[in-house]
């Protein structure tokens, strides 16, 4: 169950007698901004394709048995479920993941952002970004979804500090949204891609910290963002998700620690570039997508440290 809706597992009749095993997300009518959610995640999905971002099958805009208002997107089911399920495991075996497979992760998300921000005709904000909004594929590909708050921008250029923006509000999730008033797509505040980068930001530490924004440690004006700052860079090792194992699934060696360092260093920095409270302070999600896979290049030996 969602803000706007359910989520359910269904079976849809594909040709040539085949059954294709699908997500159905069917919308509360009776929640204020529903209609508006679908109709954004519609548009949203309509001109759109890229591998890191969640195929939608089709759609369904209709009446129930009822006579009442009836609509529902259908997706293709991610079996490995959201990002949020394996960083944070609720019940059963935790569902470790790999310093490798959490990069790889990071990467597919940064070129979903990358995508939707600088090569769509109008770039896109996804606007809710945070890990339950991240699905893994059977190979753990990430792919972005949700799109019921998108927000489409006219002016290529809307990542800069005073350019055109649109004034609607949007309820986001609390930790994932820039704090104060600056201009990141916020409660009362203007939609901008910077808003998008801030919420990654945050994504990326969470990912390999293993720490939520909400996490009690968390108070007296200590954030996730400022927690790893002022630890960076002597202290990498301890801020690191000790669940996270640091043999890659392509390598039989365990990587040194002097490469682990490095490594979970510059991740760090990049996280904490981006969740800037100062969106002229912010990478751009292309620069992002490039400094990440040079860190992968470093973890699989490709670079020298």
């Amino acid at each position: 169950m969602g803000s706007f809706g359910s989520v359910y597992k269904g079976v849809l009749d594909v040709d040539n007698g085949t059954r294709q095993l699908v997500a159905v997300k069917v919308f509360n009518m009776l929640r204020q901004g529903a209609s508006k959610s679908f109709i954004a995640k519609c548009e949203a999905m309509r001109n759109i394709k890229h591998r890191n971002l969640v195929k939608v099958v089709t759609s369904c805009s209709s009446v129930d048995f009822s006579g009442n208002d009836f609509e529902a997107l259908i997706y293709e089911l991610m079996d490995n479920r959201s990002l949020e399920e394996w960083l944070h495991p609720t019940a059963g075996t935790p569902k470790n993941l790999s310093f490798l497979q959490r990069l790889d992760i990071a990467i597919d998300v940064a070129c979903a952002l990358d995508y939707l921000h600088n090569h769509c005709e109008a770039p896109i904000v996804p606007c809710d970004l945070k890990p339950s909004n991240v699905l893994l594929t059977n190979d753990l590909t990430g792919l972005v979804s949700d799109f019921g708050l998108a927000r489409f921008l006219s002016n290529l250029t809307s990542n800069v500090v005073g350019s055109q923006t649109s004034s609607i509000r949007i309820r986001r999730t609390v930790g994932y949204a820039a704090p104060g008033k600056h201009l990141h797509y916020g409660m009362g505040s203007k939609i901008a891609t910077c808003g998008d980068v801030y919420s990654f930001g945050i994504l990326l530490l969470e990912m390999f910290t293993g720490k939520r924004h909400t996490d009690p440690m968390f108070s007296d004006g200590l954030n996730l963002h400022n927690f790893v700052k002022m630890d960076l860079p002597q202290r990498v090792a301890e801020i690191a998700d000790s669940l996270f194992d640091p043999i890659t699934p392509d390598q039989s060696s365990i990587m040194s620690a002097e490469k682990i360092q490095v490594c979970l260093s510059s991740i760090f920095k990049i996280g904490i570039s981006c969740s800037d409270e100062s969106p002229r302070d912010q990478k751009d999600m292309s620069d992002v997508v490039t400094e990440l896979q040079s860190i992968r290049d470093l973890v699989l030996g490709q670079k020298l440290l």
